[in-house]
C-alpha cells in the first residue's frame, strides 16, 4: 500500500472483555504506538466471539480499500478461537491451510501434546505470513501485508504489531496540525460557524459543564495550516464580537 493515509482498524475479540471478566489492553496500546509514526486508528471493534459479527467486521474493513487491519485474540485451539477460520473465508475465500513452519514450530515446543488439539493452531489463511511470537514462537499472521492477526495475550500481541508498524508503516503521515480552544457557552452557539468548515478540516466538539456552566471544548485540525488558522480565527471572532469568554487550550 503506497497510500500514506491509511485506516487503521483494531478488532479486539474476546467475550471475557465484554462481560468484564478480562479489561482490554490493546486500544491504548496501538493508538500509542500508531501515533508515534503521526498515524492514528480510523476504527476500534470490541467484538464477542461469534463466528457472523466477526464476519460482518472483517468485511467492512476488507471493502476499505485504505483499510489496515490489527486484529487481537481468537487464534488458539480451543472451540471459541474462530479467527483463523472466519478470516480464510473473508480474506481468501478457501478453507484454511496447515501451514508447513507452523506446524514444525507445534510439535517441536509440545512434542504428543500438539495432539489432538494444538496442531490446528497450524491451520491459518492460505497465502499468510507467520508473525514471530518472542514469548513462545506460536505464531500470528498476515495477509497482503495489511491485515494482521496476533493472540490476545498483551505480551505476544504487542511485540508483534510493534514489529509490524516499524516494518510497513515506519514511514510518517502527512503531518496533521491542530488548534483547539475552551469557550464558556454551549455548543449551539457554534454550531453555525461548524457547517460552514470545509472537508479539509476535521472537527472535534466537546460539551461540558463546569461549575454548572456549559462550556464546549472546540478543536480543529487539518494537513493544511494556513487553511486551519484562518478557519479557527473565525470562532475566535466570533467569541470576541460576542464578548463570550474563551481560552486558547
Amino acid at each position: 500500500m503506497e497510500n500514506k493515509n491509511f485506516h487503521f482498524y483494531a478488532v479486539i475479540i474476546g467475550t471475557e472483555i465484554l462481560n468484564g471478566r478480562r479489561e482490554d489492553k490493546h486500544f491504548k496500546f496501538l493508538k500509542e504506538e500508531l501515533a508515534k509514526y503521526d498515524h492514528e486508528l480510523f476504527a476500534s471493534f470490541v467484538l464477542k466471539d461469534d463466528a457472523t459479527l466477526m464476519k460482518n467486521i472483517y468485511t467492512l474493513i476488507k471493502d476499505d480499500p485504505k483499510g489496515v487491519l490489527f486484529s487481537f485474540g481468537g487464534i488458539g485451539s480451543t472451540p471459541d478461537d474462530l479467527t483463523r477460520e472466519v478470516a480464510s473465508e473473508v480474506f481468501t475465500n478457501q478453507p484454511p491451510l496447515t501451514h508447513p513452519q507452523f506446524k514444525k514450530d507445534i510439535i517441536e515446543r509440545f512434542e504428543e501434546e500438539a495432539y489432538p488439539h494444538r496442531i490446528f493452531m497450524a491451520d491459518i489463511p492460505v497465502g499468510s505470513k507467520l508473525l514471530h511470537n518472542p514469548i513462545n514462537n506460536m505464531s500470528g499472521f498476515s495477509l497482503e501485508d495489511r491485515y494482521f492477526f496476533t493472540p490476545g495475550f498483551p505480551s505476544m500481541a504487542h511485540p508483534m504489531v510493534k514489529d509490524v508498524i516499524a516494518t510497513y508503516f515506519y514511514h510518517n503521515a502527512e503531518k496533521k496540525h491542530r488548534l483547539t480552544l475552551l469557550a464558556q457557552t454551549s455548543e449551539n452557539t457554534l454550531i453555525s460557524l461548524m457547517q460552514q468548515l470545509p472537508k479539509e478540516i476535521e472537527l472535534s466538539s466537546l460539551p461540558m459543564f463546569i461549575d454548572n456552566n456549559p462550556h464546549v471544548e472546540l478543536s480543529l485540525a487539518s494537513q493544511e495550516k494556513q487553511l486551519l488558522q484562518k478557519e479557527f480565527d473565525k470562532f475566535i471572532q466570533m467569541l470576541q464580537t460576542s464578548q463570550i469568554l474563551y481560552k486558547i487550550l
